[in-house]
């Protein structure tokens, strides 16, 4: 039995790849600063939106989800908006609970 699948040819070099992998350790490092200080009420803000940016540059450089068909990219964007709504959820209860 053959199968047929194309592959498409990469557009990154291994120095995308290592510069990804310095900007992912650099965020790391800025999450572990951040989490030893007390920015208040944007202290877990500025953590998911950091976390946002790594898992966008792990999504579309390690992941290669640029190059996948549109339904796997629909089945990711599905999965995120659970992802948001779950979120959302999650911190309309946690700020009803800081409220009383």
């Amino acid at each position: 039995m053959e199968h047929n699948q194309e592959h498409v040819e990469q557009k990154y070099g291994y120095g995308i790849y290592i510069l990804v992998w310095m900007a992912l350790i650099a965020l790391t490092a800025i999450t572990a600063a951040f989490a030893g200080i007390n920015l208040g009420e944007i202290t877990i803000a500025t953590a998911l939106v950091i976390a946002s940016i790594k898992t966008y540059l792990v999504l579309t450089v390690f992941m290669h989800l640029n190059s996948e068909s549109k339904t796997f990219k629909a089945f990711v964007g599905v999965a995120i908006l659970f992802l948001l709504i779950s979120f959302i959820l999650l911190f309309s209860d946690y700020s009803f609970i800081l409220r009383n």
